[in-house]
C-alpha cells in the first residue's frame, strides 16, 4: 500500500522538475512512511511513497526494467503475483526482486494491456512505456485503490492517489464544480465520476486510460464489469461449497505479507467470517481488534469477544465515546472532498487501534453489496413486487395521494406506514431506489439551494446517475439492478473511499477479501432466493458459514457503526450549526438560501425536527470548501 503521483507531458517531451513531483508526494506522507522515490525522463516524472508490505528490501519504486524502457509506480497489492510470476518465468522472464511490482513490468512486456486481466488484487498504477511514448493509468476492478488526474495549461497531465497531491501543483486551477455539490448533497459523498474541483477526474473502477504523446486524451476504457445477466443452475449444497472455496481462496491470498497482519472484528457476519477463515489458514493466533462504545445500545464488543474466544485470536478492544467529534478536522484533511458518512469516525479509531500491532488488516467490506445485505435491497425487491401488481396509471393516484397525506394512512400494512415508502411505490423502480440511497431528498435540496444555484444546476439531478446505472445494468431482476448500481456507485464512492482514507491516515493497509472479483462474479450469478430469503439478506453466505459461526451471530440484526450526531448539534457542536447559516464558508458561496440554513439549525436545536444528518453534511461541506478553495 502506497501513494503515487506523477506528471506526463502530452504534446512535447518537456523536462519534468523532480521538485514538483516531490511536492505532490509530500502532502500525503501517511500513505508511505517507509520510503519514497522519484524518477524522471524527458516528458515524464513518476513519484512513489512506500508502505513496505512485500519484499521489504527489494521493492523500491518507481521500478524500471533492466533496459529502462518501462517504468512503473504502483499502489496496492497483486495477490496472485507468485502464480503470474511463475508463468512469466516459464516464458523466459528473469526477475530481480521478489515484489509484486515487478510482475506488472514483465506482465506488460509479455501481454501488453491485457496483463491487467491476469492481476487479482487492489491496485492503481501508472506505467510509462518509453518506446511507445505512452503513460498507462490503471485502477482495480472494484475501485479499492483511488487514482485522480487532471490536465493542466502547460500541456501536462498530472495524477495522484489523493486529490491533495494534485492540489499541490501550482497550475491546477481551483474552481468548484457545482454538479458535484448537488451530488454530495444527495449522496453524502462525491461519486467517482465527479469531483468537487472542476477539471479533476477520478479513474473509474475497472478502468484504464492510455495516454500517447502527441494524441488527444481519450476516454477511459473499462476492462471489467460485473454481470448479473446469468443465473447459476447448481444445487444449493453445491453453491455453498463453491462459495466457501472462493472465500477461503480470497482470504488466504490476502494473508501473504512480510509484516504483521491481523483483522478488524466487529462481531458481525462479515468480519466474523473473515476471521474464521483466517484462523483456519493460520497456525498462529490471528491478531484481531474491535472498537466498542460506552453506550450499551451501540456496543458490539460482546459479540466480537465471543468470536475471538471461539477462534482463539489475539484480541484487543478499545472503548471510545461516541462523542468523537474532535476528529472533524482530521476527516476533512484526509478526505479532501466532503464526506458525510459519520461511520468514518469509528473507522478511523479501529484503524488506529489495529496499527498499534499490525501493518495489514483484513476487513469484511463488500459482502453487503455482493450478496444483498442491506435492508434497502429487501425493501426494493418488495416494492417492485407491489409495483408489478398495480398499473402505473393507478399507482400514482393511490400511493402518491397516500404519501402526500401521510401520516393518516394508519390502516395500511406496517411496511407501507412511511411517507417515503408510499411515494416510492407511486413511481418507477429506478426512481424509488435512487430516492432510497439519497441522504437528502431532492425536494429538500431544492429548498436549501438558492435561486441562483438552482438556475445554474438547471435540469441536473444527482438521482439520475442511479437511474441510468440501473437501466443499463447487465441484469435480469430488479434486485440485480439495485446491486449493480451499488457496486458501480456506492461501493467505490462511499465504502471503499472511507476504508482507504481512514486506513491510510494511520499508514495501515486494509484488505477486503470479500471483494475478490471472482467472489463478486459468483454472487452476481446467484438466484435471487439465494441472496434474499424472507427478511434475511446474504442468505447463501450465512448458510455456508453455519458450520463456522453461531446462529445468533449469523442471524442477529445488522448494527454497524453509529454516531450520535443529532445530539452533537444540540450540545457541543451547536455553535457549528448556528455558524453554517452565518459566517461560514458555506454561507459565502451563494449556493444556499441562508434563511433556510438558519431555519434548519434553529429547528434542530429546538427539537422541532431532527436535522442532525443534514447538519453533519453541511458541516463537512463547509470544512472541505475551506481546504479546497480557501473560503
Amino acid at each position: 500500500m502506497c501513494g503515487i503521483a506523477g506528471i506526463f507531458h502530452l504534446e512535447t517531451a518537456k523536462p519534468v522538475d523532480p521538485y514538483r513531483v516531490r511536492v505532490m508526494l509530500d502532502v500525503m506522507p501517511h500513505r508511505g512512511p517507509d520510503g519514497s522515490g522519484i524518477w524522471t525522463a524527458p516528458g515524464v516524472g513518476l513519484g512513489h511513497l512506500r508502505l513496505s508490505i512485500i519484499d521489504l528490501g527489494g521493492g523500491a519504486q518507481p521500478m524500471l526494467t533492466e533496459d529502462d524502457s518501462l517504468a512503473v509506480t504502483f499502489n496496492g497489492e497483486i495477490y496472485n503475483f507468485a502464480e503470474v510470476r511463475a508463468e512469466l518465468e516459464a516464458k523466459g522472464h528473469v526477475f530481480r526482486t521478489h515484489s509484486d511490482t515487478e510482475v506488472i513490468l514483465h506482465g506488460y512486456r509479455q501481454w501488453g494491456e491485457a496483463c491487467v486481466e491476469r492481476f487479482h488484487g487492489m491496485f492503481a498504477f501508472a506505467l510509462f512505456d518509453a518506446r511507445a511514448q505512452s503513460l498507462w493509468l490503471v485502477r482495480d476492478r472494484l475501485g479499492v485503490k483511488p487514482l485522480h488526474y487532471a490536465q493542466l495549461s502547460d500541456g501536462s497531465l498530472i495524477f495522484g492517489s489523493e486529490l491533495k497531491s494534485l492540489l499541490a501543483h501550482p497550475l491546477l486551477r481551483r474552481a468548484p464544480d457545482l454538479a458535484a455539490v448537488e451530488d454530495f448533497m444527495a449522496y453524502g459523498y462525491v461519486p467517482d465520476d465527479a469531483c468537487m474541483v472542476a477539471g479533476v477526474r477520478k479513474l473509474g473502477a475497472g478502468e484504464t486510460l492510455r495516454l500517447v504523446r502527441g494524441r488527444p486524451v481519450p476516454q477511459p476504457q473499462r476492462y471489467w464489469d460485473v454481470s448479473f445477466a446469468e443465473r447459476s443452475k447448481a444445487k444449493p449444497e453445491a453453491l455453498e461449497e463453491e462459495l466457501i472455496d472462493l472465500m477461503r481462496q480470497a482470504v488466504r491470498s490476502r494473508m501473504v505479507a512480510d509484516v504483521p497482519l491481523g483483522a478488524f472484528l466487529s462481531g458481525g457476519v462479515d468480519s466474523s467470517s473473515v476471521v474464521a477463515l483466517m484462523a483456519e489458514a493460520s497456525s498462529q493466533a490471528i491478531k484481531t481488534c474491535t472498537i466498542g462504545f460506552d453506550v450499551a445500545s451501540l456496543d458490539e464488543t460482546a459479540y466480537a469477544d465471543r468470536i475471538a474466544r471461539r477462534f482463539a485470536t489475539d484480541h484487543r478492544a478499545k472503548i471510545v465515546s461516541p462523542d468523537d467529534y474532535g476528529l472533524i478536522d482530521t476527516l476533512a484533511f484526509h478526505f479532501d472532498e466532503p464526506f458525510a458518512d459519520a461511520s468514518a469516525l469509528p473507522t478511523y479509531r479501529v484503524c488506529e487501534l489495529a496499527r498499534e500491532k499490525v501493518t495489514v488488516a483484513l476487513s469484511g467490506d463488500g459482502a453487503d453489496e455482493a450478496f444483498a445485505g442491506y435492508r434497502r435491497h429487501r425493501f426494493q425487491m418488495q416494492g417492485e413486487r407491489v409495483r408489478a401488481l398495480i398499473p402505473s396509471s393507478l399507482r400514482q393516484p393511490l400511493f402518491g395521494s397516500l404519501g402526500r397525506w401521510y401520516p393518516k394512512a394508519d390502516w395500511a400494512p406496517r411496511p407501507l406506514r412511511a411517507k417515503s415508502t408510499l411515494l416510492e411505490l407511486a413511481g418507477e423502480g429506478g426512481e424509488a431506489y435512487a430516492a432510497s440511497v439519497s441522504v437528502t431528498p431532492h425536494a429538500l435540496r431544492q429548498r436549501l439551494f438558492s435561486q441562483d444555484m438552482r438556475s445554474r444546476l438547471g435540469a441536473y439531478r444527482a438521482e439520475d446517475r442511479y437511474i441510468r446505472a440501473m437501466a443499463q445494468a447487465p441484469a435480469r431482476d430488479p434486485l440485480d439492478r439495485a446491486q449493480y448500481a451499488d457496486i458501480r456507485i456506492w461501493l467505490p464512492g462511499d465504502i471503499l473511499t472511507k476504508t482507504d482514507r481512514m486506513s491510510m491516515a494511520v499508514s495501515l493497509e486494509a484488505r477486503e477479501p470479500l471483494l475478490d472479483h471472482r467472489l463478486v462474479e459468483f454472487a452476481a450469478r446467484l438466484p435471487v432466493t439465494q441472496r434474499i430469503r424472507g427478511n434475511s439478506g446474504k442468505y447463501l453466505m450465512k448458510k455456508a458459514m453455519e458450520p463456522y459461526l453461531p446462529q445468533d451471530i449469523l442471524y442477529r440484526p445488522k448494527m454497524g457503526f453509529v454516531t450520535p450526531i443529532s445530539s452533537w448539534f444540540r450540545g457541543a457542536l451547536v455553535g457549528e450549526a448556528t455558524a453554517i447559516a452565518g459566517g461560514s464558508a458555506l454561507a459565502k458561496t451563494g449556493w444556499f438560501d441562508t434563511k433556510m440554513l438558519g431555519k434548519v439549525a434553529a429547528d434542530h436545536k429546538s427539537g422541532i425536527a431532527d436535522h442532525g444528518r443534514l447538519l453533519w453534511q453541511l458541516l463537512m461541506l463547509d470544512k472541505a470548501l475551506g481546504r479546497l478553495f480557501g473560503l
